[in-house]
């Protein structure tokens, strides 16, 4: 019977001739030219054997177009064997589905041919066809599987393609093409693989290229002014005592700077404004809108921020929140923008750049910006949550101001809708909160497209690590500006309660707080998770408590309105999460309660600062559980500076968790 590879071709790659499967006529050859090159010497053709041609066992050769030549040969030279071989051996020779049979032919270059149509004799016979070499390599091999020795190695050099044998194991396993394993000429010398030695990378050299590429990027941008203070000669003669007074008066106003070089001289800081005609006498519009708006003198950072902003230079201001820092910063911005000499229409973009950590804090410098008509100023607020299109045609219609949350910035300028290479006075406004909230990255990679000679100012109610890194990475020579004290503090205007209680008795402990506020009273209430804040809305409106809340998953139009509510009085009661911690500006809030304690003791600051803002008092109301022990010891640090009441429940929780860390370093820690 005919075996199931007999109509496979056997690819002879060698010299051999091409030949019948079964000895007798046109099944598919591939033998065919001389031995490793498959080129036929007589035609001069590529023999591959002849098409399939004929009955399988009648007729001559094949007659296609590689074929030719007699009854089942090839042209070439070629050596026939046959020789029979026990039936009872033969799937020894086959192996398992075809496997030693396959690698004979393989690795032999031959034509194997098994014939057991008449195996009633108990024998079968088996016809190699190929070169001489090719025939006695497959004989060989059949001749080790019939000892019990096969497929313990392969074969070697062949017609063509063969390689040493190596110890290759009974199963086939076609060997993996790589370019090492073409046949080369004899005369062609190996290739000896070279080690490639370590490229050393000289960073001082691209360092410099990449200097020179940013100076001579930058260097075709316009030209820039920065300072335009024309200071008056009562501030210039000042005496040191005076400026000394004045700031120790002004809620105790230090100024320095920060990343000065030790044993060189600094730079002179300017000396404080103590009114709005010292620091903008030369611009009378503003000075108008300044009236117009009420105030009666600067603000203690205002004071020292004017005059420096106004020299054109780098400024760090650190003050508490609702110490009037977005003024300080904003009307320095508008002379900033006018006194450029490059018409606007030819500036190729907004001049200055306000970016905020939360989109109200955005709104609301927006807001301030649009009380000040100076000069037909145009600014824009981009914040996510917003209408996007409808942010980008305005965009495109032009405008100078760009306040903006860092990942819509980020959004717009990959999507080549802002251009910030025009940008020549920058604001980073609460960075410590930026910073918290983890856009340090996005502030990082926006930097880089910022024009380096710009003017950077950097507002923070706190002077953390990050704050100060930022600020050493991108700031040249700043003035530091802090109102009060470096150390974290709570404003001293708010009476601070804390109330240590077990967190099944929250709920009923702020609700009567909130049933018994007075008629003008406004409370913030502030929750440590979004679901905290919605489930205690719902209680309060199911209870009959008018009351808004605020947090990241509402709607911007649903936060927008309830801060409008709480500013109108129309609410008296807004439940918050942390994102209405910073820079809110409700100037009649009354009370603040912590219904969860915060994370970290800044955010405790911060909370507590919504109240007692612009002069007016404010109580703020902490429930502490056992749960937040960890918070004590620092929570008695800003009770005692604010000279607050510390309960006695408090300072044992500070005791009891110091011993705790105590005992785990002592025995290596146990988390």
């Amino acid at each position: 019977m005919d075996e199931c590879w007999d109509d496979e071709p056997a690819l002879s790659y060698g010299g051999g001739a091409g030949v019948s499967n079964n000895g007798s006529g046109g099944s598919y050859f591939h033998g065919g030219g001389s031995a490793g090159s498959g080129y036929n010497r007589d035609r001069g053709d590529i023999g591959r054997g002849g098409d399939r041609g004929g009955p399988r066992r009648g007729g001559g050769g094949g007659s296609g177009p590689r074929g030719g030549g007699g009854p089942g040969s090839c042209y070439g030279k070629s050596t026939r064997k046959s020789f029979q071989v026990q039936s009872r051996n033969i799937p020894r020779i086959i192996g398992r589905q075809g496997c030693n049979i396959k690698r004979i032919r393989y690795e032999s270059r031959a034509d194997v041919d098994i014939d057991d149509n008449n195996p009633g004799n108990g024998q079968c016979t088996i016809t190699i066809a190929g070169d001489a070499d090719n025939v006695k390599r497959a004989e060989d091999a059949i001749m080790e599987i019939l000892n019990g020795d096969g497929g313990r190695g392969g074969f070697g050099s062949g017609g063509g393609r063969g390689g040493p044998g190596g110890g290759g194991s009974r199963d086939y396993r076609p060997r993996e093409f790589s370019f090492d394993s073409r046949p080369k000429p004899a005369d062609q010398p190996p290739v000896v693989a070279r080690e490639k030695s370590p490229e050393i990378i000289d960073w001082d050299a691209l360092n410099r290229q990449c200097d020179a590429a940013r100076k001579e990027q930058w260097g075709k941008c316009p030209q820039l002014v920065k300072s335009f203070y024309q200071e008056l000669p009562e501030v210039a003669n000042m005496s040191p005592d005076e400026v000394a007074a004045f700031r120790l008066a002004s809620n105790n106003i230090v100024v320095d700077r920060t990343f000065k070089d030790e044993g060189k001289p600094s730079d002179p800081i300017p000396n404080p404004c103590q009114t709005f005609e010292q620091a903008f006498h030369a611009w009378p519009e503003l000075l108008e809108e300044i009236r117009k708006a009420g105030f009666v003198k600067p603000s203690p950072i205002q004071a020292q921020a004017w005059p420096v902003l106004l020299k054109g230079e780098d400024m760090i201001g650190i003050a508490q929140t609702g110490t009037g820092k977005t003024l300080a910063f904003l009307l320095p911005a508008f002379i900033h923008i006018d006194g450029q000499p490059v018409p606007r229409g030819q500036r190729g973009g907004p001049n200055v750049l306000v970016m905020a950590p939360t989109r109200e804090l955005a709104l609301q410098i927006e807001k301030e910006v649009q009380k000040y008509q100076f000069k037909g100023i145009k600014a824009i607020c981009l914040y996510g949550g917003g209408d996007r299109r409808q942010q980008i045609n305005k965009v495109e219609q032009g405008v100078e101001i760009i306040i903006c949350t860092p990942g819509r910035l980020n959004d717009l300028v990959s999507a080549n809708v802002i251009d910030i290479t025009s940008i020549t006075y920058l604001v980073l406004d609460e960075a410590d909160r930026m910073l918290d909230m983890g856009f340090e990255p996005q502030i990082r990679k926006l930097l880089l497209d910022i024009r380096p000679d710009r003017q950077t100012i950097m507002t923070s109610a706190t002077w953390p690590p990050g704050v100060r890194r930022l600020a050493q990475s991108y700031m040249k020579n700043p003035v530091q500006v802090y109102v009060g004290t470096l150390d974290l503090a709570a404003t001293h205007t708010v009476t601070q309660q804390i109330e240590v209680i077990d967190e099944e008795d929250k709920y009923v402990r702020v609700m009567g707080f909130v049933k018994n506020m007075g008629k003008n009273d406004k409370a913030i209430i502030f929750c440590g998770r979004k679901t905290r804040a919605d489930d205690l809305s719902s209680e309060f409106v199911l209870s009959g408590i008018n009351c808004q809340s605020i947090h990241g998953d509402r709607d911007q139009a649903d936060r927008e309105q309830a801060l409008e509510d709480i500013k109108s009085g129309d609410v008296r009661v807004l439940i918050a999460t942390d994102v209405a911690s910073r820079g809110l500006d409700i100037e009649d809030i009354t009370h603040v309660v912590n219904y969860d304690f915060p994370r970290n003791i800044e955010e405790y600051v911060h909370r507590v600062g919504r109240t007692g803002r612009a002069g007016r008092t404010g109580i703020s109301l902490s429930f502490f559980t056992r749960g937040d022990w960890a918070m004590a010891a620092e929570l008695i640090k800003i009770l005692e500076e604010a000279e607050q009441d510390v309960p006695n429940e408090i300072r044992s929780m500070a005791e009891r968790f110091a011993a705790k860390k105590e005992r785990e370093s002592r025995e290596g820690g146990r988390g």
